[in-house]
């Protein structure tokens, strides 16, 4: 991995205003439900993953694009609040800004989504998102941000320090040059096979170009290789779980931020699990995630 730094995070990519409902079970049609609790807060993968960063003690930037509209308004005061530098933010008048109304069932712990989609990310040639790639010690993309980096001209991935959430699919995308690949396990189950180990499937994301892998495994936990080692297995921190909503953002800010700060990927990684698993404790994807200071923790340590 690369040295350690004191630089910006720069998250680029999504981020939206999320309405949270918690109810016993999912409503009926035509029903009325109450819920046992309600939250409105920020979300989306960049944002959230910046906001764990910059608690985890980083200089973290966001840049999206958001509307003009009241929920902009918000998403840009809450990620403020958590000195979240927004400088490269575009507030596009022609556009409404990503939102989201999400009832968590407590009986299934698992939640329904219904999104107003976050409007296409990209930036003006010369922009202070620009200004910020050229400086930042890293950069890491969520699917929209991917884009909005790989169309800047020049871009060459093995310029940056390049993170990559590939939670969710990105058209032609390839891992190749990337710094820090971080799928899912079902996402490289996908690419490469569902029949194919975890290990496995780790290797051939590094036959593709990454230099280190983390594939996340939500309650199995996580895989981690470097290039020129042997994969390790993290098991998945205890949770008390209200929500998952955002662990897996939370995930890849925790995990960015202490990578930056110099700790080994296999600490970062327990470090990122430790950090995503104390979110779940919220109802919303934000408010749980730990003020913390970056050390190691021994996997040995995990379920302590």
């Amino acid at each position: 991995m690369p040295q350690p730094s004191t630089g910006t995070l720069l998250f680029v990519g999504c981020a939206t205003l999320d309405s949270i409902a918690l109810v016993e079970d999912f409503p009926a049609a035509d029903s009325r439900t109450v819920a046992t609790d309600f939250a409105t807060a920020g979300g989306g993968p960049a944002a959230t993953a910046a906001v764990a960063a910059a608690r985890a003690g980083a200089s973290t930037a966001f840049a999206g694009v958001l509307g003009t509209d009241e929920e902009g308004d918000r998403i840009i005061a809450g990620l403020q609040g958590e000195g979240v530098d927004t400088s490269a933010v575009i507030r596009d008048p022609g556009v409404k800004t990503g939102a989201s109304v999400i009832v968590v069932s407590k009986a299934t712990e698992s939640r329904a989504i219904v999104t107003r989609p976050v409007p296409p990310v990209s930036f003006p040639a010369a922009s202070r998102f620009t200004e910020l790639l050229q400086s930042a010690a890293w950069v890491h993309v969520d699917h929209l941000g991917w884009n909005a980096v790989a169309t800047v001209p020049g871009f060459n991935p093995e310029d940056l320090n390049l993170s990559v959430d590939a939670g969710n699919p990105i058209p032609a995308f390839t891992p190749r040059g990337v710094a820090l690949y971080v799928p899912t396990i079902e996402r490289l189950q996908a690419e490469y096979g569902a029949g194919l180990s975890p290990e496995a499937l780790l290797g051939k994301a590094l036959d593709d170009g990454a230099s280190a892998v983390v594939a996340t495994a939500g309650s199995e936990g996580a895989w981690v290789v470097e290039r020129g080692g042997e994969p390790v297995h993290i098991p998945a921190a205890p949770a008390t779980i209200v929500s998952t909503l955002g662990a897996g953002d939370v995930y890849h800010g925790a995990l960015l931020a202490a990578v930056a700060a110099g700790l080994p990927l296999v600490d970062a990684a327990v470090f990122a699990g430790r950090t995503a698993s104390a979110s779940c404790g919220g109802l919303d994807g934000r408010s749980a995630i730990p003020h913390q200071t970056i050390a190691p923790v021994p996997v040995s340590n995990l379920s302590s």
